[in-house]
């Protein structure tokens, strides 16, 4: 099914809503997973344990070996990023902005350019800068050392409610625009974002073949074939606190797919992600294509 749905679903994305009125068969990805060996990443050790439950290995964290855990460079959790009262003026700020809905149950709120992935197309749109109420966010990013430098081009909140399904199915974040740090923020709600290995099955998916030509550029270098084979037949788990900090970049954000299971959302979830150019953008041949939007990306306007 092709067509936009009323629910805001389109192709192989779906909700609960779409699924129920088109009869659609959703494939439990959860299921799926389960099969596989699970890992979860342990905040604390900075390394993955062997488990599902994310919960579980946080708790265990005193029981862990270190030669038994399992590295993955490209992951930072950092833990009460917000304060509660920040992480509650927050949601109600954001919400006093309009939401709209947007697949697999979500609903967004997107502050950024205009941007055609397969075209490989750049427009600055109706981008006017943030709502100023979300800038002391953008502003702390300095005090995290694996962010200096981050220049935000995009700002968008997610809403992940239970009750309509709400997911996002494994994916890659686009190599063309947006660069190394995946940056998210929890606003409201505990989660898990979940990892599986990315097998290349057609040529310029996810424009991963740009990373090329900016490899050597980045913070973390590329995991070998010998030691992406370390994680075949492995799901990996990161989980998500409410009001933490979450950075995926390097051989985390490049050479895996990451997802929110629906299993996952078990409540009212926002998250506030946030991306950066690619070096292309920054200092590279199309460093003038990307000052309109660097330009718009220093103005945080007042909510009226």
């Amino acid at each position: 099914m092709n067509t936009i749905r009323p629910c805001g679903c389109k192709g192989v994305r779906t909700c609960l809503s779409c699924e129920q009125d088109f009869h659609i068969a959703k494939t439990s990805l959860r299921e799926q997973f389960q099969q596989l060996e699970a890992w979860s990443y342990c905040i604390q050790c900075d390394l993955l344990q062997r488990g599902w439950d994310t919960n579980h290995v946080q708790k265990d964290h005193e029981n862990h070996k270190k030669d038994e855990g399992l590295p993955l460079p490209g992951i930072l959790v950092q833990e009460e990023f917000l304060s509660v009262d920040e992480g509650a003026q927050l949601i109600a700020d954001l919400d006093d902005l309009p939401w709209d809905i947007s697949q697999s149950g979500r609903r967004k709120q997107n502050f950024g350019p205009k941007t055609n992935f397969k075209k490989r197309k750049l427009r600055l749109g109706s981008f006017a800068g943030f709502p100023r109420t979300t800038e002391y966010v953008q502003r702390r990013f300095e005090d995290v050392p694996l962010l200096r430098g981050f220049q935000t081009i995009e700002q968008c909140s997610l809403e992940y409610e239970p009750s309509k399904g709400a997911s996002i199915d494994p994916h890659v974040d686009d190599c063309w625009i947006w660069g190394e740090r995946v940056v998210t923020v929890n606003c409201l709600g505990d989660s898990v974002l979940t990892l599986t290995p990315y097998e290349v099955q057609q040529s310029g998916k996810y424009n991963l073949d740009l990373v090329a030509s900016y490899e050597d550029e980045l913070l973390a270098p590329l995991l070998t074939d010998d030691q992406l084979a370390t994680f075949e037949g492995k799901v990996l788990r990161i989980p998500m606190p409410n009001l933490s900090l979450i950075v995926l970049y390097g051989p985390a954000r490049y050479q895996f797919e990451h997802s929110v299971l629906r299993e996952d959302v078990q409540e009212r979830r926002v998250c506030v992600a946030y991306r950066e150019f690619t070096p292309m953008y920054i200092n590279g041949v199309d460093i003038q294509k990307g000052d309109p939007v660097r330009e718009k990306s220093q103005i945080f306007w007042q909510i009226n």
